[in-house]
């Protein structure tokens, strides 16, 4: 009798908590507070060096890409793709010529918050470099590099994203030709970018 009594008591207390939950939506994470969002697409202006041509712009102006996927609370899968191709500093050069470059990149990526809505992220990157516009031989080139960014988180899906890295990769050296064996130098390109970041 005892023990039938105590657990009528045990009932009746913890019978109200569920139906407290379902009349109070308030207490319950909606949708967006506990939205975990795995994929991420960039799109930003970018800035590139051209070091590997020279007596022509100091540097490109162009566009970036990025598309990654989050494995977990820090570690990140990105690619990237950039495009430069208009031409600043040294404008008054009798003939800059028409340089361009393509970077096709992949770059782990390590991100973590560092206060607020603000988080930085760290990366190496590995890929293709191609050079256009001035008849280099070969105008491709393995590619490599570093960099990190900060990130302002404006909502769950939409962020503003500032980033800076340095590219690696060789190509000929002015007036390389197949009697030099088109002889390749390599250069380190700094970069800069910003754009918005895009959650899904």
């Amino acid at each position: 009798m005892k023990r039938t009594f105590l657990f009528a008591i045990l009932a009746a207390a913890i019978a109200p908590l569920p139906a407290a939950a379902q009349l109070n939506p308030e207490g319950a994470p909606g949708p967006e507070q506990t939205a975990n969002y795995k994929y991420e697409v960039y799109v930003g202006a970018a800035y590139s060096r051209v070091r590997q041509v020279p007596e022509t712009y100091s540097g490109l102006i162009g566009g970036k890409m990025t598309v990654g996927r989050d494995w977990g609370r820090y570690f990140q899968l990105a690619g990237s793709a950039d495009y430069y191709s208009k031409g600043t500093g040294h404008a008054g050069l009798p003939n800059p010529g028409h340089p361009t470059i393509y970077t096709a990149l992949a770059a782990p990526t390590v991100h973590a918050t560092l206060y607020g809505n603000v988080s930085g992220e760290f990366f190496g990157e590995l890929g293709a470099e191609h050079t256009g516009g001035e008849n280099m031989s070969p105008n491709l080139s393995f590619a490599g590099g570093f960099g990190g960014g900060l990130t302002y988180s404006l909502n769950q899906k939409f962020a503003v994203q500032l980033t800076g890295d340095r590219v690696a990769a060789s190509f000929p050296l002015p007036g390389s030709n197949s009697q030099n064996g088109y002889s390749t130098h390599k250069t380190w390109n700094a970069r800069a970018t910003i754009g918005v970041v895009y959650r899904f």
